[in-house]
């Protein structure tokens, strides 16, 4: 793409045309990308992630600028359960930090001791008085989201690790607390990981 878009520049450069002429052509050529982009069907979207998880397609960026380049996730209510989970536990945190919050997720529900959906895990306990496993979906609070952006970032945070992405960042971690505090569980349980404001831990094997 950058070839004929430089191609096409040069082309322009060699003719007699006015600056507004080639200014012109260029927005007629950019309005056409756009077009086509957003013509995409939602099952090439959705094998894009795909590609991108896997690495056929370069590797996972840690950075905005690379979730930025990706399109829209679309998906259905796991999708959405991921990321009002990542939201409203881990919107401050780095991008690293939520894709890692987003793994400790998934391997519960990868995990037989946990529900087996991701709707399934994050709702665990919610309902119970200090039974909840995610502070959010019990707290007793309105959860609103009005940061648009960010939780259009985390859709695709959330859709990448809900693909083939390999699930390294925790070393297989299933729980995860901030440094701000201190849980009984994490003085047995072994720690895998720091990143960010937030320590993981791996259950310890039967």
């Amino acid at each position: 793409m950058r070839r004929i878009f430089l191609s096409l520049i040069l082309s322009l450069m060699a003719l007699p045309v006015s600056a507004e002429a080639v200014s012109r052509e260029l927005s007629a050529m950019i309005e056409r990308d756009e077009t086509a982009i957003k013509r995409l069907s939602k099952a090439r979207v959705d094998a894009l992630f795909r590609r991108v998880s896997t690495g056929s397609v370069g590797s996972i960026q840690y950075t905005r600028s690379f979730l930025d380049a990706l399109p829209a996730a679309q998906g259905g209510k796991h999708l959405n359960c991921l990321s009002e989970a990542l939201y409203f536990e881990a919107r401050g945190e780095t991008i690293k930090g939520q894709f890692a919050v987003a793994e400790v997720i998934m391997n519960r529900v990868a995990s037989s001791r946990y529900p087996d959906s991701v709707c399934g895990v994050i709702n665990q306990g919610t309902g119970r008085k200090f039974a909840c496993q995610f502070t959010y979906t019990c707290d007793g609070r309105a959860e609103v989201i009005t940061e648009k952006s960010n939780y259009a970032r985390l859709r695709k945070i959330a859709k990448l690790s809900m693909s083939d992405l390999p699930k390294t960042l925790t070393k297989g971690a299933t729980h995860y607390h901030t440094t701000a505090v201190k849980p009984k569980w994490s003085r047995v349980f072994p720690r895998t990981a720091k990143i960010g404001v937030h320590l993981f831990y791996r259950e310890p094997r039967a």
